[in-house]
């Protein structure tokens, strides 16, 4: 399964997986580079995905004029994610 057909979820476990094995004892040099190949495409993913969800958040914390609020570090301002009553069950996707 290619990095692009995993959620992210998924391509942050593969990566957990090829760090342990990157730091077994027993990996040859040309498995090494073909497990460094393989993690670089699940980070890039992970990055696009965090991405995406950070402008999706940013669009749903605008101002009423349409501005991003910032902080007095010049920084988006954040709001802490609030589970609504009924909702703790719902899994997030």
């Amino acid at each position: 399964m290619t990095s692009k057909k995993l959620s992210f979820e998924q391509a942050f476990q593969r990566l957990e997986a090829i760090l342990e094995r990157l730091n077994a004892q027993d990996v040859t040099l040309e498995e090494s580079l073909q497990l460094f190949e393989e993690a670089n495409s699940h980070i890039v993913l992970c990055h696009k995905q965090l991405n995406d969800a950070e402008r999706r958040i940013e669009i749903l914390t605008k101002s009423r004029d349409g501005e991003i609020e910032m902080s007095s570090e010049k920084c988006p301002k954040t709001t802490p994610m609030d589970v609504g009553e009924g909702c703790e069950d719902r899994s997030i996707r």
